[in-house]
This record gives structure tokens, sequence and C-alpha cells, in this order.
């Protein structure tokens, strides 16, 4: 247990919901009962491009590799032989073709995060294709749609936290630009090869459950207030926590952030002691492209000395915020703007509720690089939080009513470790439903006492209280936030939280269409 965080030891033996709490609320088969019945997927049709549609081809190699992390050596599965793997650029009107060689022990996909793409190339196993099966290759291709910073990685398990991920960049030549360079910063959080796997940390988080856990929900005083210990069924609680009035979430806006403690935070694929170091000259804008590929933590990112000028969230422009410090949570980027100064500086992202930070060092001058451990003043002030932004007039979605409406509940338990949607795990709960050409609003409510980023396959959407478009959004715990979505990308979608042992364990659900 001891390579469990402390909040989740001190969780662990407080007398909280059995599984029977989840289980007991999901709804009834229906459309629900087509997740647990094995599709079959004769796989993609290929796409020919259009006469002057210019093609991207890639070939990626999933494979075991030993890779050095700037002085610990870890033996890990990646894209090639770099973590992050090989940068995948096209622009807005594209054909993207991707060949996928698995050469892992085990099935594996590839899910090209942000992306509105065609269905049968979305990298669900069960919803959308068949695993990959080891030895054997898979050709995913798209058109590519909107311009944004999106990246890739695998929908298997919880294979997300190793090294398999990488950046995917789509262009809008039409883009004015207005900057002299351009960064990728990918942000993440690591285990894989240090003692433990990925499929060690699931285990232990799922492998065991309290002798006091009645299975009969119930609470023991303020000890049985844990991520999910709160009413599962729409209408009983969702709008606050019952019986701690005035409770406070101002100071600790994500409550219980995550479930792993980690030895290492990267930044690029490196530890803070061996630090990518971007170089530039005084006076230059600089374009950042910041992703969170991290499976379990949420961070704060400042650049010492610097104030940033975030312009784009998921992809989408908003209107220009300044601000020295913002959040991002698993399954977000956003890009920013900064003009540098003279001299040496440290760009920290600090994982909320968890010791350690990632690194890379700013140098556009002399000077000697600061302290590894160095935190910069601006992550003690104001930090944003990025569904605050409001989003450019051309990001919006076109003006229409509101056609048909749903309710999304987050749900979810420590010991035993089982989350889910609308009161049962993946496979268990109701589909949600639309039809094709509707406007469908989600009215969304985390139950739980922890923050989850909800992610939306083959779409994006509006907040609804301010228009801004995303396809990944924080919600803080207990928060409702209602979400529209235009329905105009026909398919069985996959709705889940990206913290990938959450989704993992249960907190998932299909967004279908219907006729």
């Amino acid at each position: 247990m001891s390579q469990l965080t402390r909040r989740t030891v001190l969780l662990g033996g407080l007398g909280i919901a059995g599984a029977g709490a989840l289980s007991a609320c999901s709804g009834p088969a229906g459309p629900g009962a087509a997740l647990t019945t094995p599709h079959a997927f004769a796989g993609p049709a290929p796409l020919k491009p259009t006469p002057g549609q210019r093609v991207v081809e890639t070939r990626l190699t999933a494979q075991p590799v030993t890779l050095d992390l700037g002085g610990p050596t870890v033996e890990t599965w990646a894209y090639g032989d770099t973590v992050p793997g090989p940068l995948i650029r096209a622009n807005v009107g594209d054909l993207v073709r991707v060949r996928l060689d698995n050469q892992l022990p085990t099935g594996t996909t590839i899910h090209w995060h942000g992306i509105a793409l065609r269905n049968v190339a979305d990298g669900v196993p069960g919803l959308t294709q068949d695993p990959v099966a080891s030895g054997s290759s898979y050709t995913y291709e798209f058109t590519a749609p909107d311009p944004g910073t999106h990246f890739y990685h695998p929908h298997v398990g919880v294979q997300l936290d190793r090294g398999l991920y990488a950046p995917l960049i789509i262009d809008d030549p039409r883009e004015p630009g207005g900057y002299d360079a351009e960064w990728v910063i990918v942000l993440d959080d690591w285990v894989d090869g240090t003692g433990r796997t990925p499929d060690d940390v699931l285990k232990e988080l799922t492998g065991s459950s309290p002798s006091n856990s009645d299975g009969m929900g119930g609470m023991d005083g303020m000890g049985g207030m844990d991520h999910g210990s709160m009413p599962m069924g729409p209408g009983q609680g969702e709008t606050g926590m019952p019986g701690i009035p005035g409770m406070s979430m101002g100071a600790a806006p994500f409550g219980d952030a995550g479930d792993v403690s980690y030895p290492h935070f990267l930044i690029n694929g490196r530890i803070p002691t061996a630090a990518e170091t971007f170089r530039a000259r005084p006076g230059q804008r600089i374009r950042l492209r910041i992703i969170n590929a991290a499976a379990d933590t949420i961070f704060t990112l400042a650049l010492g000395g610097h104030r940033m000028t975030l312009t784009h969230s998921d992809g989408f422009a908003v209107q220009p915020r300044e601000t020295e410090a913002f959040y991002i949570g698993m399954g977000e980027r956003y890009d920013a703007i900064v003009t540098l100064k003279d001299g040496v500086f440290p760009l920290v992202a600090l994982p909320f509720g968890k010791p350690g930070q990632a690194r890379a060092l700013l140098r556009t001058g002399a000077g000697s690089a600061p302290a590894a451990t160095v935190t910069p003043s601006e992550l003690g002030g104001d930090v944003l939080l990025g569904s605050d932004l409001v989003p450019a007039p051309a990001s919006r979605l076109p003006d229409k009513a509101v056609d048909a409406s749903t309710r999304l509940t987050l749900n979810g338990q420590m010991r035993p470790y089982v989350w889910g949607m609308n009161g049962a795990p993946y496979g268990k709960n109701t589909p949600l439903t639309v039809r094709e050409g509707q406007r469908l609003r989600i009215e969304v409510t985390n139950m739980t006492m922890m923050a989850h980023p909800l992610h939306l396959h083959g779409h994006t959407f509006a907040l609804a209280d301010s228009g801004l478009r995303k396809d990944t959004v924080l919600l803080r715990p207990m928060e409702s936030r209602a979400i529209e979505v235009e329905a105009d990308n026909a398919g069985d979608w996959a709705l889940h939280c990206h913290n990938i042992y959450h989704a993992e364990a249960g907190m998932m659900t299909a967004l279908n269409y219907r006729s």
C-alpha cells in the first residue's frame, strides 16, 4: 500500500460504499446491452483522396523499448523509440493515413484525441473496432476537419500510462501567425518501468476492499465521505453536500486530485534534473502548444518571470486572456503566446495535490539554470481555470435551439475501486442517445469529491453558459455544468473520464446515434 498516495490509504478503511452502490443504480438493459455484446467489425473502407487533396502518410510501430528519461532508464512501450512519439502534422482538409504496426505483446489501438473524424477511425475497441492484435497492422484514415493542438494515444486498458502518446497538430494555412517560433510541450506523469507498470497500479487500486465495507452505501460520519459516497441517483443531492454546510472548495478547487503517486513527472519525456532546453532571443514571441498526456494528474503550469496569453482551448480560438499560471486537466490542450525576456527561466508544471514537478528550461541569454526544484512565484498567485475562458466569435457553435436534453452523473468510490456514469459502470449503464441533426444538451453533474476531465469522442461541445468550445472539460467536485453537442457525426461514440484509471474502472458510457 506504500505505493499508493497517502490520501488513498487514509480513505481505504473508512467504511465507504461497496460496489453495490453503483451497480444497483444501473438502468434497464435497453441499448446498454449492446455494450456487452461482441461487435463484428469488418474494418474501415479505404478512403480515396479527392482531386487536389494532400495525403499525409505516416507509419507507426508500437513496441517495447528501453528509454532514458534523463537519468532513470525504464522499460516501457512506445511509438518507435522516443517519448513523446513522432509528431504528426497536417493541414485542415488533408487526408491523414497512418499505418499502425503492433509489435506489443497484446492488442492495442490509436485514438485521435480531439479530432471529429469518421467513426471507424476512432480507435475504441468494442465500440468502433477490434483491438489490433499483436503482430498485426491496421491503417487509420481520416480527413482533418479543424485546426488545433491535439494528440494521439491508445484506448486499450491503461496503456496510455506507458509511453504510447504523441502530439498531433492540424494547421490552418490561413492563420496569420504573429509569432516567431512554436514549441510543443507535452506533460506526463510516469510510473512504468520503475518497479511497477500501469497494470500493477490498476491491480493495486482494484484488488482489495476493506473488511468493514458492507456494500450498502452507508456513511460513517465524515469518515465515509470519499470521492463518491454521495447519493447516486439524479435528483438526490447532486447540487450540494448534505450535512456539510458552507464547505468551501476555493482553497482546493479539485478536491482529491488523483489516485496514484508517481516517481517522475515529465516535460517532453525528460525529468526535471535533465530538462529539455528551449533556446530563443529576447523579445521573440513564442507560441506554446501545451498537451496534458498524463493518466492521473492535473497540472498547474507557469513560466518563471513571464505572463502568458492563452489563445486556444482544445484547438479552438478564445478571446485572448493573460495569466501567470493556469490549470490543465488530463486530455486538455491549451495554446499560449509569450514574449520572452532575457535570461534563463524555468517552465514548471506542478502536479496538483502531489509532490514533485515537471520542468523545462527557456534560455534567451547568459546565466545559470535555476535549480530543478525551483518553484516560480507565478505558481503562488491566481491560477486560471480554462473553463472560465470566453470563446472567440468564430469558435462558437451556430445559433440553434436545443432539440433534446439528457442527464449525466459521474459517480464513484475508492473501496472497492468502482467508477461509473449514471449510477453504473460501463457495460451496465445505458448509453445516451441522439438523432442526427439534433442539438443535444447534456446536464452533467459530478457527484464525487474528485475532479474529472470529461472527454467526448467524435465531436466538440460548447459549455452552455459561455459557448466555450472544448472536447475535454475539467469538472470540479460536486460541480454541475451543461454542455451542448451538435449531432453532426453519426456513429457510436465514447464519453468518459480522461483519468485513465477511472475510465478503466467504469467511468465511461456511449453517445449513440439512433434513427
